[in-house]
């Protein structure tokens, strides 16, 4: 009888980064980078497993200190700029698969996104598990409506989306949100045979902008670092 561990949280960290060299040990806050969402992982009620799929041995290094598991060094094919986080998941699944252990829900979390925490993840899954849902991301509320958006034609400036009324006053406008890349569930059935993260039932986590910062570049480190500073004197 195979082992049922119902979820398992993995965390891609590639060693070559295009925006900031060397990201995920980037220190913010006297901490590399790719410990904090390790420590959200590791404090969460419902993750069984975490674990760092890197190709990097300094990033496995730090990621075993912070306390995850490295099962596996990731091949060459699946580091490379245009690699697609699906086949590395799948890789994953396939590896403890091939050990005789079946994980049901995949929680990805990217180690770009460092403000997001232990309770982020625990009411995304609560969330997820309520709804039977096959999929979930987190979203946070879009700051530029598509509405106040415009685009260049040569020299001319036209609405990016046209509007039946032009009046429209900003309050009025429809709330939207924007997918920030710091939780991901999906059920292993979808990720395994469809190669998706969005499935027919698919939810949503709605998370603040405090705590949606992407790190892509050093304006993101140092924002993300005033942020760090503040709750941890909280």
């Amino acid at each position: 009888m195979k082992k049922l561990d119902k979820c398992i949280a993995i965390i891609p960290a590639r060693g070559g980064s295009k925006g900031v060299p060397r990201k995920n040990l980037r220190l913010i806050n006297g901490k590399p980078l790719i410990q904090y969402t390790i420590e959200a992982a590791l404090g969460s009620r419902f993750i069984d497993q975490t674990i760092v799929s890197t190709d990097c041995p300094e990033i496995a290094r730090v990621s075993v200190e912070a306390g995850a598991r490295i099962p596996f060094m990731r091949p060459d094919a699946l580091a490379e700029d245009h690699s697609r986080t699906i086949d590395v998941l799948q890789h994953a699944i396939e590896f403890y698969e091939g050990q005789g252990k079946v994980y049901e829900h995949i929680v990805l979390l990217q180690p770009t996104s460092p403000l997001r925490n232990s309770l982020d993840i625990d009411e995304a899954y609560s969330i997820f598990q309520q709804n039977d849902a096959d999929s979930l991301q987190s979203v946070c509320p879009v700051m530029q409506h598509p509405f106040l958006l415009r685009k260049f034609n040569d020299s001319q400036l036209s609405p990016y989306q046209s509007v039946e009324d032009e009046r429209l006053r900003r309050q009025d406008l429809e709330e939207l949100f924007v997918l920030n890349g710091a939780i991901y569930i999906v059920k292993k059935q979808l990720l395994m045979e469809q190669s998706s993260l969005v499935g027919a039932n698919n939810c949503g986590y709605i998370m603040p902008k405090s705590r949606s910062i992407d790190i892509d570049d050093e304006l993101d480190l140092e924002v993300a670092e005033v942020y760090l500073r503040k709750t941890q004197h909280h």
